[in-house]
C-alpha cells in the first residue's frame, strides 16, 4: 500500500503502487491492520474481506433499525435474506445487543402496547409478536403488562354497544371465546 487518504463519510482511500485502489470504510482498515508499506498479501486481504464483510452486515443491520425496531429474530432472518455471511451476522446482532439498539423485550412491549391500543387481543397480539420473532417469554411478559384483556373488550365495546356485530368484531381481533363469553350476557339484542 503506497496511500490511506481520508475520504468522505468514514472512508478510506486506498492506494496500491500508486494508483487508486478501492475506497473502505474506515472501521474495516482499521481492524484489518493496513498501514502504508504493508503489502497486500494473501492473509492481508482474507483478513480484510473477513473485515469488510462484518462492517456490511452492521452498517446493513443498522439502517434496518433505523427504519424500526426489530427483534434478533427478524434482523437475523432479513440479513440472511440479503446474503450476509452467518459469522457477520452474528458479530453484528452482538454489537447491535451490546449497545442497547437491539432488544426482544422492548420490541415486544411496544408493538403488544401498539396492538392493544389498535384494540387486538390477547390471542392476535401473541401471534404478530411470535410472527415477528419474539421468543414466547418476551411475549408473555409483554402481554402481562397490558391490561386485561376484558377490560380491553369492555373498552372497545363502551362506544359501540354490545351488539352481536361488535362480540363478532372483538371474535375476529383476538379476543378470548371466554372473555367474549362473559360479555354476552350483557349483549344489546340487536
Amino acid at each position: 500500500m503506497t496511500a490511506l487518504r481520508e475520504g468522505r463519510r468514514g472512508r478510506v482511500e486506498v492506494e496500491l503502487d500508486g494508483a487508486p485502489w478501492r475506497s473502505l470504510p474506515v472501521e474495516a482498515v482499521v481492524r484489518a491492520g493496513l498501514a502504508v508499506g504493508r503489502p497486500l498479501d494473501r492473509e492481508t486481504a482474507r483478513t480484510l474481506a473477513r473485515e469488510l464483510r462484518r462492517s456490511r452486515a452492521l452498517a446493513r443491520a443498522t439502517r434496518a433499525l433505523a427504519a424500526r425496531d426489530r427483534s434478533r429474530r427478524a434482523l437475523d432472518e432479513r440479513l440472511a435474506r440479503a446474503g450476509t455471511p452467518e459469522a457477520a451476522r452474528a458479530e453484528a446482532l452482538a454489537a447491535l445487543e451490546g449497545a442497547g439498539l437491539l432488544d426482544d423485550a422492548r420490541v415486544a412491549h411496544a408493538r403488544a402496547r401498539a396492538l392493544a391500543d389498535r384494540g387486538y387481543g390477547d390471542a392476535a397480539i401473541r401471534a404478530e409478536l411470535e410472527r415477528e420473532g419474539v421468543g414466547a417469554e418476551q411475549a408473555a411478559a409483554a402481554l402481562a403488562a397490558l391490561a386485561p384483556e376484558r377490560e380491553r373488550a369492555e373498552q372497545l365495546l363502551a362506544g359501540g354497544g354490545r351488539s352481536a356485530r361488535e362480540l363478532r368484531r372483538l371474535a375476529a381481533r383476538g379476543f378470548d371465546p371466554e372473555t367474549i363469553a362473559d360479555l354476552v350476557p350483557f349483549a344489546d339484542s340487536a
